[in-house]
């Protein structure tokens, strides 16, 4: 229910959700993606509503609209691709259920989430769930990319866009209420070294994913006691490890999971009655990494993700 510098490259972002010690492990695995697995709740009838989904114009993202879109809810599905988008948008429309419509934008530039939201808000009276859903994982690379703003990427597009995109969204959020934020995490989590958060020695990009996905749920856990009283609840979780999307693909690696059991796992965060704040493992409530919880570490990345989207 919805209640209570180096050159810049821009990799175009892609919905994933991989366990990084599994991934490393799949490409040696024949095994077939299970068929069979938890199912969450259904969703209930979100005619009128209003939902914002991130990276929706592919994979895990792409699925979670549709499921959307199915219960009657209105997307507002994001993502590089105006081709993509627009063929969601035409889909949704001529399945009689729900409505669309498509937003472009880069994650990979703080300037373009600041337009995408403010392309929201001008455009909707409401919102009632925001997906954050949207990532990258270069994790075999040794190399480290950057954003449009000269961010280690991972942090930038994974994490920090999602800070910021949530951030000016809030008040139409917060006017919904009963509302909730989703944060698409994984279960590839590692500390933040906060005196190298952009890992400029010893990068690795299995450690940047992790560490970019723990900064998801630090986010989650941080904003959720101000946002209850503002009638909005905040989850966090892993999908599934190492589902069949575009980036598992092109990583050669073998899927261990479909994206159908990805979206169970974001269907059953929009449908649950846990306690604000929780993080979830597929369907379980589970604990993160222990630094999740520490709440020194949460003011830090607080307050250094405050000073890199400045005042835009």
């Amino acid at each position: 229910m919805l209640s209570a510098p180096g050159s810049i490259r821009r990799p175009a972002p892609v919905a994933l959700a991989l366990t990084l010690g599994m991934l490393l492990a799949a490409a040696a695995l024949p095994a077939q993606p299970s068929t069979t697995y938890p199912k969450a709740p259904p969703l209930p009838d979100l005619t009128g509503k209003v939902a914002l989904v991130t990276g929706s114009t592919d994979g895990l993202g792409r699925d979670v609209a549709r499921r959307l879109a199915a219960a009657g809810a209105r997307v507002l599905v994001t993502g590089r691709s105006a081709a993509r988008g627009d063929s969601l948008v035409d889909e949704i429309t001529a399945s009689g259920k729900g409505s669309a419509k498509f937003y472009r934008a880069d994650l990979a530039s703080l300037d373009e989430v600041v337009r995408l939201a403010d392309a929201v808000v001008r455009d909707n009276r409401r919102l009632d769930l925001l997906v954050n859903n949207a990532g990258v994982g270069f994790v075999f690379d040794t190399t480290r990319k950057f954003s449009a703003d000269g961010h280690e990427i991972h942090f930038a597009v994974n994490y920090l866009a999602h800070f910021l995109l949530t951030k000016r969204l809030l008040p139409l959020i917060a006017a919904s209420a009963p509302a909730r934020i989703i944060n698409v995490s994984s279960g590839s989590q590692t500390p933040i070294d906060f005196a190298d958060v952009m890992m400029t020695t010893g990068f690795n990009g299995g450690r940047a994913y992790a560490q970019s996905k723990l900064a998801q749920v630090m986010m989650t856990i941080d904003m959720a006691p101000a946002l209850e009283l503002k009638g909005v609840v905040t989850y966090s979780l892993h999908p599934a490890t190492t589902m069949g999307t575009t980036m598992a693909l092109a990583l050669k690696v073998k899927p261990r999971s479909t994206i159908a059991e990805g979206v169970e796992s974001v269907v059953n965060a929009i449908t649950t009655t846990e306690p604000t704040g929780t993080y979830f493992n597929q369907l379980r409530p589970v604990k993160a990494q222990a630094q999740a919880y520490d709440p020194q570490a949460r003011e830090k990345l607080r307050a250094l993700s405050e000073r890199l989207v400045g005042e835009r």
